[in-house]
């Protein structure tokens, strides 16, 4: 029998340890600094813990695994939830109503995130989907006061909740078949092709599983509530959404990856081909005449979970390190982008139009220079992390001779550079009569230090990705 505590889970201690503090003294005294205060010392904790974690056992939880492969995902999730927290407590402080709540569902949505990178069974798998969600539905809707974050935090209930349901009945098909909720067992069920000989429930069984992770990693087909919801979304929220939820469950699909074993041509790893093609395709297009920048930005995430899934399909150590390396570079880079628009929005609405970041770098070229730098991030241009993380995707690509998805790839490249150069130029134009020209929000000194590592961080994995290889390099799946 398994002990009911073990060392490794040390860093869901201290988050959940700091979750209560602050839900104590929330209920003794209401204090946006104390709460926000907690926040920030349990992801500094909890992250400085992971280096002094013990070896993991195997056999020692049938739920929960924290490997390399967890501790790595799971500080990544804590660097960019501290990240945005100290981005939130920025745009909280001049917005009004309630604060303090917003960072109780960020620890509970991280916690629920961490669960998600050491989940090795459908059982914490789902236990922890739900947490981040459930917690989701109130960042989304947070500012309640404003008509579009009702709609958006409505929308993603509802089409969570069914994305929920199609999980929940695929994953009792697979049951059904293996005998097994674990990775392993229901990766032997599938390795080898054997889907392709499989009971007709067993293919309707993965089909409604790769329906429902499609929802919550916005991949093309089920992407559909993307746009919407990173427009309606506060922008801390839709930062923390972008980066954290969806490493989350990326993290799962690579254990998935490999637990199945899956080699080229096989159906389920055609499956994922044709999605990861859909996705570059209808992001990259569907991104080409947005004047608004969050859902500009929206399309351009389904096309970078396009990206990453060529990495996936590679498959191997070098894949997983590929990942690794991609997503670390979006979160610098998208945290980056969405705190500048966090930074600009004013107290009764979100800074999103094209129009309102026309002439910025004339205004505010601080804040114009980090929001070009995490455009061209995003475009892949080089000395930016983007170039690098998108480099260690191709050489993924070419090592397993993917090469029609490399095309696909490469072309996708070329068209997201178009619409993130629209965004740069229109920052460097003048316009007297442009809203970019009103007063807006002073930068904060909470913002201001998020915002300049966030910034470091995107040059020196550009020009120095040496530090971040050697701790990557330790990344793996067994």
């Amino acid at each position: 029998m398994t002990e009911l505590w073990q060392p490794t889970l040390t860093p869901f201690a201290i988050l959940a340890g700091a979750l209560l503090a602050a839900l104590v003294a929330l209920a003794v005294r209401r204090d946006h600094r104390v709460v926000a205060g907690l926040a920030l010392a349990g992801f500094a904790g909890a992250f400085a813990s992971l280096p002094g974690l013990p070896a993991p056992d195997p056999a020692a939880s049938a739920f929960l695994l924290v490997d390399h492969f967890a501790v790595f995902f799971i500080g990544l999730m804590l660097a960019g939830a501290f990240a945005t927290t100290l981005l939130a407590f920025a745009y909280l402080e001049t917005h009004r109503g309630h604060r303090e709540e917003f960072h109780l569902l960020l620890m509970l949505a991280t916690l629920g995130a961490m669960t998600l990178a050491a989940a090795v069974n459908f059982a914490s798998f789902f236990l922890g989907l739900e947490i981040l969600s459930v917690s989701l539905y109130g960042l989304i809707a947070y500012p309640h006061f404003r008509r579009q974050a009702l709609e958006a935090g409505v929308k993603y209930l509802i089409l969570a909740g069914a994305s929920s349901a199609f999980l929940l009945f695929g994953m009792a098909l697979l049951y059904l078949h293996a005998g097994r909720l674990d990775l392993p067992g229901l990766g032997a069920a599938l390795a080898g092709g054997k889907l392709a000989t499989a009971p007709g429930f067993v293919v309707a069984g993965v089909a409604l599983f790769i329906v429902g992770l499609g929802f919550k990693l916005a991949l093309a087909p089920f992407h559909i509530w993307t746009p919407d919801v990173y427009q309606g979304a506060p922008a801390p929220a839709t930062a923390f959404l972008a980066t954290v939820s969806k490493a989350a469950a990326a993290a799962f699909l690579l254990r998935f990856f490999r637990a199945a074993d899956l080699a080229v041509g096989d159906p389920l790893w055609t499956t994922f081909a044709v999605i990861a093609v859909a996705s570059m395709f209808l992001g990259n297009l569907l991104a080409l005449r947005q004047d608004n920048v969050k859902r500009l930005l929206a399309y351009s995430s389904i096309a970078h979970l396009g990206y990453v899934l060529v990495a996936f399909l590679a498959g191997g150590d070098a894949a997983v390190r590929a990942v690794a390396f991609y997503l670390t570079a979006y979160f610098a880079t998208t945290l980056t982008a969405f705190g500048v628009i966090a930074v600009l929005s004013p107290r009764h609405r979100e800074a999103e139009t094209l129009a309102d970041f026309r002439g910025m770098f004339w205004r505010r070229p601080v804040l114009g220079a980090l929001f070009a730098g995490a455009m061209l991030s995003l475009a892949g241009i080089p000395l930016t992390a983007g170039f690098v993380g998108k480099y260690f995707v191709v050489a993924a690509g070419v090592e397993s001779s993917l090469w029609r998805l490399l095309v696909a790839l490469a072309i996708n490249s070329v068209i997201g550079v178009f619409y993130y150069l629209r965004v740069v130029v229109a920052m460097y134009q003048t316009d007297d009569a442009s809203p970019a020209r009103a007063q807006v929000p002073v930068l904060s000194v909470a913002g201001s230090v998020a915002l300049a590592a966030l910034a470091l961080a995107i040059l020196l994995l550009g020009i120095l990705p040496e530090p971040l290889l050697r701790i990557v390099g330790a990344v793996s799946l067994r």
